[in-house]
């Protein structure tokens, strides 16, 4: 095989791999072995996905994601402002561009390091889930962010136990078979939130979720105890920031925006396959 060029970059903490795979050099089939293989911390590259930029008829480019477990998912809030840096660095779009994904078309805009990207319009919200509940949790709804994404309300959000009761939100039949994200959100004031995920693919709690934090947000001023823009603190400390519209019941326009950190560029050899 021949070694494979690639960038390593994260956004608030959820890192990487981002491969321009215009050219077709690496095939459909092969991409979820890849992607297993190539995530794996210490043994690899090491990242919570991958990222292959394809061609697109419509829009600028389009992309195929891939969850660390080689499972493909329709849309990522970081990995989206991750590979538009990346598609504007490497001069397939300009500073604002549109790409194609699973979940719909996605809009963004390159500033530096910042970026800010248009998000697929929520759907399926429900407020006040009639499952059995922990006696910490305050709350518990849903919404799909592009992803499904249940949001528990807790008081002590430094302490919780996410990485075990996310799993068990995460396999429960109630979302199957398909699963869902778990966020874990405290309120801290009417424009901040703090939140904790733990990411269906990625099997445990990560730095940070954009399409949870998006998801965090919704609930929460669905709810009445924020309104926008909204800040997002992520458990690795970076802000997100949430804005969005709301005509009737529907939201609209809903943008995340957030730095983002070019890591290093190297190649991928076959031996760290």
């Amino acid at each position: 095989m021949e070694p494979i060029e690639f960038w390593k970059m994260n956004g608030s903490g959820n890192d990487f791999i981002l491969i321009d795979n215009r050219e077709g050099k690496i095939s459909e089939q092969d991409m979820p072995n890849l992607v297993l293989k190539s995530c794996r911390r210490r043994a690899s590259v090491g990242a919570d996905g991958v990222i292959f930029v394809t061609k697109s008829k419509i829009y600028d480019f389009a992309w195929r994601f891939f969850n660390a477990d080689g499972g493909e998912v329709e849309m990522c809030g970081n990995g989206s402002r991750c590979v538009c840096r990346f598609a504007y660095l490497k001069g397939i779009a300009g500073p604002k561009m549109t790409f194609e994904t699973l979940a719909g078309p996605i809009s963004g805009e390159v500033k530096g390091r910042f970026v800010k990207v248009l998000m697929p319009l929520p759907k399926g919200l429900q407020l006040d889930l009639d499952l059995d509940r922990a006696p910490s949790w305050k709350t518990l709804d849903f919404v799909n962010t592009g992803v499904p994404h249940v949001v528990v309300g807790v008081d002590d959000l430094e302490h919780h136990p996410v990485k075990e009761e996310g799993r068990a939100l995460r396999y429960h039949e109630y979302f199957a078979p398909e699963g869902t994200n778990a966020d874990f959100v405290r309120v801290v004031a009417q424009d901040l939130i703090e939140m904790r995920t733990y990411e269906r693919g990625v099997e445990d709690e990560t730095l940070a979720c954009g399409t949870g934090a998006i998801a965090s947000a919704l609930v929460s001023a669905e709810r009445g105890l924020v309104k926008p823009p909204i800040k997002v603190k992520t458990r690795g400390g970076e802000i997100l920031t949430i804005t969005f519209k709301k005509r009737g019941d529907q939201f609209q326009e809903v943008w995340m925006e957030g730095g983002t950190a070019i890591v290093y560029e190297g190649k991928l050899h076959e031996e760290a396959l």
